[in-house]
């Protein structure tokens, strides 16, 4: 009976030891550490953390930039449900003739507007527009307006200004400065205020010699 126990006991404790000693050598080849880069890179898309709505040039840069008879050609993916011409008949969508800086969802012939965009208040600025085009639905939820949005936001400033030329004829704005501009002229006030600093320092030590 005894042998018996001892020989149990034994082969648990060999046992043991091999799932000890089979731990501690796995741990050596497999280990979760974060890897230096995750998964696979997919043509065409962006890592998180990369450009996104940051990058690129702002809408103020790409309207004064922008290219009218571009803006014209993206007007046609628009010119199923709206017409732009002076006193043209609402379609689908309200006629957009002179809309660039009216208040939102007001007049236009009577036409009926969602309540999500009655209730949105103020005007068609740039930058509402750029929104709006970007994705109606997240500008107005519940809007009856069914296009996902335009993308790309050189076709939003282009189409912008072509709209603006249609009745509306508002200044656009200047480009913003060049961050490298800025950064120029940052280093040059901290280099006109160091010298600054120093003139009285330099004029007393020549007072006293």
């Amino acid at each position: 009976m005894g042998d018996r126990f001892n020989t149990v006991a034994g082969w648990a404790l060999f046992a043991g030891i091999i799932a000890l000693g089979g731990a501690i050598v796995s741990s050596k080849y497999f280990h979760d550490e974060r890897p230096e880069k995750m998964g696979y890179a997919i043509e065409g898309v962006e890592a998180e953390g990369e450009g996104g709505g940051g990058s690129g040039p702002g809408l103020n840069t790409l309207l004064a930039s922008a290219d009218v008879a571009a803006g014209e050609k993206v007007f046609a993916k628009c010119a199923a449900c709206h017409t732009v011409n002076q006193g043209g008949a609402n379609g689908i969508g309200p006629n957009l003739y002179a809309t660039v800086g009216e208040a939102i969802a007001v007049g236009k012939g009577g036409f009926a507007f969602s309540d999500a965009l009655k209730s949105k208040g103020g005007n068609w600025s740039f930058e509402n527009l750029d929104h709006w085009l970007k994705s109606p639905r997240e500008f107005a939820p519940g809007t009856k307006m069914t296009f996902a949005g335009l993308g790309n936001p050189a076709d939003r400033a282009n189409l912008i200004a072509w709209l603006n030329t249609q009745g509306s004829n508002l200044p656009l704005p200047a480009a913003d400065a060049a961050p490298a501009a800025a950064e120029g002229a940052n280093a040059a006030e901290a280099g006109n205020a160091a010298n600054a600093a120093e003139a009285p320092a330099a004029n007393a030590t020549n007072a006293s010699q």
